[in-house]
């Protein structure tokens, strides 16, 4: 018989990688903490409509990526292909309107796409996602991809750049769909020089088509109209506005046309922030303003902003920019037994010095003290504590610096303060 293996796009994370994950995380929680965010746990899966109403219908997040399935009582439930959505849905569901504003969040979970896996994007994936919530101002935008440039900063990410574009309003983004279909209609080619998915967004979702990462598309787009021509006066302002803040905070800004994000509920800014070296896939972050999202699914009007950042390609670009991604777990002592005799008295060794505060490691398969010599050694032991027949009769443990080959027998009920004092000398 066969050995069942994880799904396609899916992968186990193990303890090598785990801790680099653990380290991402505690980073984000403090910068979280700085700035101000209240950290939400979301239920991984939501009523479908949530994400159809508000991601969009002609999105391909909606259309092609969704896991979706009938549950018990006939209700349409997807998993979780991203977190806005849901933390707006939580914001309005819980009343935060009568919280002083804005309201600011942030989670952290797997999601779920069904999207050709490759280096970096897998089918289920975990992100963090920031949201500021309740406030239009131009300065929730900056305060929002600040947030994301120093949780870069503090991982040891360098040579940051914010892409960043206006996607428009309701107002003025059907004047500038108008423009980019005339003028890929007249371009040569015209809508038949397009990827079968473009001459479908064509009618549907026309701004997607400049995401198209397809050569025939991205050459016929070239020189299409800029959405930021095509601004209404409170765009602009808006635009201006978060333009003169990131001059202020120093941070390396390029204007992107074709920057357009995927999902429909964005209005005014949209950001990426690149980092590293990741072949074509170099964007770490992406976000940006979405004012109508509450509208969309059956609230009142709630402006936002935020962004999201996949850990999977956090851990990659630090690996890629050479930076060690925080510290492995290390073990201080482990426990070696001279008998088959003393393994019970090492377990309750073991169990007295995790109650003081070290790491131990303890062997009972019976091995040879040879054998577990070496596996302390593997195991990035600092100490080792021996335990045979003669030290359980005379009440000491045998402590062995792994570092310099030191040993000494100390008195059973002493042998945490000798660790913990051969410790301190070390950082010493």
């Amino acid at each position: 018989m066969e050995v069942i293996k994880a799904p396609r796009g899916t992968r186990d994370v193990l303890g090598d990688e785990s801790w680099k994950w653990t380290h991402v995380l505690d980073v984000c929680r403090r910068t979280a903490d700085d700035f101000g965010y209240s950290e939400v746990l979301l239920p991984i899966f939501e009523h479908t409509e949530l994400f159809s109403r508000g991601i969009g219908d002609t999105t391909d997040v909606v259309e092609k990526e969704m896991y979706t399935f009938t549950d018990r009582g006939n209700r349409s439930i997807t998993l979780r292909p991203e977190l806005t959505a849901s933390m707006v849905r939580s914001y309005l569901e819980h009343d935060m309107r009568r919280l002083p504003q804005p309201v600011k969040l942030w989670s952290a979970g797997p999601m779920f796409r069904y999207e050709r896996p490759q280096k970096g994007r897998y089918r289920q994936f975990w992100q963090i996602d920031f949201e500021i919530l309740g406030v239009p101002s131009p300065m929730a935008d900056l305060e929002t991809i600040d947030t994301s440039m120093e949780i870069y900063r503090r991982l040891g990410l360098s040579n940051l750049q914010v892409l960043i574009n206006s996607v428009g309003c309701p107002k003025c983004r059907p004047v500038y769909r108008e423009a980019l279909k005339s003028f890929i209609a007249s371009s040569p080619g015209g809508v038949r020089g397009l990827c079968e998915t473009c001459r479908d967004r064509f009618d549907r979702n026309p701004l997607r088509i400049l995401d198209c990462k397809i050569p025939e598309c991205k050459d016929l787009t070239r020189s299409a109209p800029a959405m930021i021509d095509s601004l209404c006066d409170e765009c602009r302002e808006h635009f201006d506005g978060v333009g003169r803040g990131l001059d202020r905070i120093g941070a390396d800004v390029r204007l992107d046309n074709r920057l357009v994000r995927g999902l429909d509920y964005y209005t005014k800014t949209a950001y990426e922030i690149l980092a590293g070296e990741l072949g074509s896939q170099n964007a770490v972050c992406g976000g940006g303003r979405y004012d109508n999202l509450a509208e969309a699914i059956g609230g009142p009007h709630v402006p936002g902003v935020g962004f999201a950042s996949g850990i999977e390609r956090i851990v990659i670009t630090l690996e890629g920019q050479g930076v060690y991604p925080g510290k492995a777990p290390e073990t201080d002592v482990c426990i070696v037994t001279a008998s088959d005799d003393a393994i019970m008295e090492a377990c309750a060794l073991a169990h007295e010095l995790r109650m003081s505060g070290l790491a131990v490691g303890s062997d009972y398969t019976g091995r040879g003290m040879k054998a577990q010599m070496k596996q302390a050694a593997s195991a990035g032991a600092r100490f080792v504590c021996i335990l045979g027949g003669d030290e359980i009769a005379s009440g000491v443990v045998g402590v062995k610096n792994m570092k310099n080959g030191e040993q000494v027998s100390v008195p059973r009920s002493g042998t945490a303060a000798k660790i913990a004092l051969w410790r301190e000398e070390m950082v010493e």
